[in-house]
């Protein structure tokens, strides 16, 4: 039976995005089905702005950062701002889709675009997930695509910053994204021969953190590097004494910490947020991997009319699980868990 699917991306673009769409065309037409593209996320099915992905949209795109159909994170169809309030259009996505001729539609993206996709599910229409996000943080997979690439591009950054570090015999702060999840700042940090890493799961102090960079200096190494977390907390408001002025008290966390860190320690310090940078560039062999198996994996399940379902990797499987169960909660790092114990014993302080 011949199907029209659509498909779309929401929310922060990320490496890898390209190699899911360019599988689930290749699969789909491998059943003699026809897919569309829905520019910029759910706002392009609000306004019916769609194409038709042919072979010639698709070639040459698997290497490619960022995504060919756009994306946007500002856009929630059941909120939409018009004059300044929020309305409601979700039945005009509906209609669209219906208008449209489509049988199902892949909704790649994180928690917020999967939670959009599963309340138009539950208004009927058939849609099937694919997670996507740098941080890591979309429950029930074990690992969503962009991360591996996110990683290698703080790692890179990390390498950077040491032989400036050490030059200067300074001490090097440098915050990785993550939102509220620590994933990237620990997998790079460890990576990167980070001497701490601050997550938001392990709230810390931060005379512990230069009580840390005391003891490598006075052992000999006499620079040192500071990852943070965009969501790493404070476990006090030291971070608000010690005479800060308003401006350094209103200024990004990682500036705080340097400012602390300098006036305490009597060492130089620098900060550095690494920001957007991690989002761009050409996906990984492994996300390009991963994105593939994915995008097969979600044509699949609109072939067998599981509707409802995010395509997941649960050891080296992939599966499917309700969006509901992959939205429910976040995936946050396990302070017990095996890779904040090997950081440990590498003698990575969190500052706890």
């Amino acid at each position: 039976m011949s199907r029209r699917i659509a498909i779309l991306t929401g929310g922060g673009d990320c490496p890898g995005l390209n190699a899911v769409i360019r599988a689930a065309v290749k699969t789909a037409r491998g059943y003699g089905w026809d897919v569309y593209g829905v520019r910029n996320g759910f706002d392009g099915l609000r306004v019916s702005d769609t194409f038709r992905l042919s072979r010639e949209r698709i070639r040459g795109i698997i290497h490619t950062g960022g995504t060919i159909l756009g994306s946007t994170n500002r856009v929630d169809p059941f909120a939409v701002d018009v004059n300044g309030q929020a309305e409601d259009q979700s039945e005009l996505v509906l209609k669209n889709f219906k208008n449209e001729g489509f049988d199902a539609l892949i909704s790649i993206g994180g928690d917020g675009t999967q939670a959009i996709a599963q309340k138009l599910h539950e208004r009927g229409l058939p849609v099937v997930a694919v997670p996507k996000t740098i941080d890591n943080d979309v429950s029930a997979t074990d690992v969503t695509f962009g991360f591996d690439t996110a990683v290698e591009t703080a790692c890179d950054a990390i390498d950077k910053l040491h032989p400036t570090a050490e030059s200067h015999q300074r001490v090097m702060v440098v915050e990785l994204m993550g939102r509220t999840v620590g994933h990237i700042a620990l997998h790079a940090g460890i990576a990167g021969g980070a001497d701490v890493i601050l997550i938001p799961e392990i709230p810390f102090d931060v005379d512990k953190v230069c009580d840390a960079i005391d003891r490598r200096y006075n052992a000999g190494r006499e620079f040192a590097i500071v990852v943070v977390a965009e969501g790493a907390e404070p476990a006090n408001d030291k971070l608000q004494l010690n005479g800060q002025s308003k401006d350094i008290m209103q200024s990004p966390l990682t500036n705080r910490i340097a400012h602390y860190l300098q006036q305490k320690t009597g060492k130089v310090v620098r900060g550095m947020v690494l920001g957007h940078l991690q989002r761009g560039g050409s996906p990984t062999t492994n996300d390009r991997v991963l994105g593939s198996r994915f995008g097969a994996a979600a044509v699949r399940l609109v072939r067998e009319e599981k509707y409802g379902q995010m395509v997941a990797l649960r050891g080296n499987a992939i599966v499917s699980v309700a969006i509901t169960d992959a939205i429910a909660q976040l995936r946050r790092v396990d302070p017990e868990g095996d890779v904040v114990q090997t950081a440990r014993d590498l003698g990575i302080s969190f500052g706890d």
